[in-house]
């Protein structure tokens, strides 16, 4: 019999990194979570984007659990079929040619900016070694993502960091014009800043971008570890933007659930990687090349993409019908089902407030920086889900609104 454990044993047992929620969850399907007292929870949350076809999907369920009676796992010795499956399934629908995987978003965007750095060693160009970002971005939390990433916060009690690195302001392209130049290797851009406020770029912004990578002999890295597998209404963000890059990083959806990323590029870049550069343990294993390719299978669909566009449009009705009622927001903004929550200036500040006046009324939301809330739920959430977690969504507005304490 397993022993019993509550919310109190992680303040006990585990490295105080995080500070979940007062509830511990137990079981869910599609939207809805149960926690260990059974209350419901509607999840606009998603897993931070990662439970894209929402919680214990059937076909996710038979093709892990088909997997699980045959290879777990192997190690970078050898490959195996989910995951040669499911590299076929990803060049085929994107402009690569070769995938690399992993396990995690911050692993993907290592890899990519990696790679940057031994191209350019590889052609000759010892001194093109600088990376340009941006303020407010987030690429992950090893040293060198965290380095590229632009909020200090998550970076400066790590110092002395990786060096080349300068960041330039999103949206700007100007700023990123003083930045690039041929000592510069590679530009890493999330199309959707998401931790840095839910924040689209513009189309001239990419294209600009674009340009001057290709003016320079830089490469150009979309992070689409947030606006990837579907999120968008894409299947890939960098399709509804027209601009293609020359590395991707994808992760959080592609698993579903199961921890995988990967990076993606072409013929010509990939060689680059020979054997022995870089690798991982885990990453490409059975189980997760199995999900994953289940994951694709059903999401890269015309009507299941064209259904991500209705419900941004089921969202932003009812978030604006809320805020006609509160005056709580300045903006809401996003892309597909990644959308932002600005608050106003008189409430500026209280995103975790609503975050916790969320969970009270049983709803799961996200929040980007200290005044925006984020919406990144299932891609196939039923109109009933979004009718009843917007509806819990404006009694906890309502709570932080009249000044009720949470």
């Amino acid at each position: 019999m397993q022993p019993s454990v509550t919310r109190e044993n992680f303040d006990q047992w585990i490295v105080p990194t995080y500070a979940p929620a007062s509830f511990v969850p137990v079981k869910a399907e599609g939207s809805t979570l149960w926690d260990q007292e059974g209350k419901s929870y509607i999840d606009f949350a998603g897993g931070i984007a990662v439970n894209a076809l929402g919680h214990a999907h059937p076909d996710l369920q038979l093709a892990l659990q088909q997997q699980a009676t045959l290879l777990w796992h192997t190690g970078n010795g050898y490959t195996n079929e989910p995951i040669l499956r499911l590299a076929k399934q990803l060049v085929d629908a994107t402009f690569a040619d070769r995938a690399f995987f992993c396990n995690s978003g911050a692993e993907a965007n290592e890899a990519a900016l990696k790679l940057a750095r031994k191209v350019a060693m590889d052609n000759g160009h010892q001194d093109k070694n600088e990376i340009v970002a941006f303020k407010n971005a987030f690429h992950g939390r090893t040293l060198f993502t965290v380095s590229a990433g632009g909020q200090p916060a998550y970076s400066k009690d790590f110092a002395p960091l990786p060096q080349g690195i300068h960041h330039a302001v999103f949206n700007d392209l100007t700023s990123a014009a003083a930045l690039i130049n041929d000592q510069t290797c590679a530009v890493i851009v999330e199309p959707v800043q998401g931790e840095g406020g839910v924040v689209p770029a513009e189309p001239a912004f990419l294209r600009g971008l674009r340009e001057l990578c290709d003016k320079h002999g830089a490469l150009l890295i979309f992070d689409e570890v947030q606006t990837g597998v579907g999120r968008s209404g894409s299947l890939y963000a960098y399709m509804h933007y027209g601009v293609t890059p020359d590395v991707l990083t994808t992760a959080k959806a592609l698993g579903g659930g199961f921890p995988m990323g990967a990076m993606l590029t072409t013929e010509n870049l990939a060689a680059h990687l020979n054997v022995g550069s870089h690798g991982t343990t885990y990453g490409g294993n059975p189980l997760a090349g199995a999900v994953g390719g289940k994951v694709m299978e059903l999401i890269n669909r015309p009507e299941v993409l064209a259904g991500v566009a209705e419900r941004h449009q089921w969202f932003v009705e009812g978030l604006n019908a809320i805020n006609q009622r509160l005056q709580l927001f300045s903006e809401i903004r996003g892309l597909g089902l990644l959308i932002g929550c600005v608050l106003n200036q008189d409430f500026s500040g209280k995103a975790k407030q609503i975050n916790l006046a969320a969970a009270q009324e049983g709803l799961m939301v996200l929040i980007a920086g200290a005044s925006v809330v984020r919406f990144a739920p299932s891609l196939i959430i039923t109109r009933q889900e979004v009718e009843e977690g917007l509806l819990r969504f404006e009694r906890a507005c309502r709570a932080v609104t009249e000044g009720a304490s949470v």
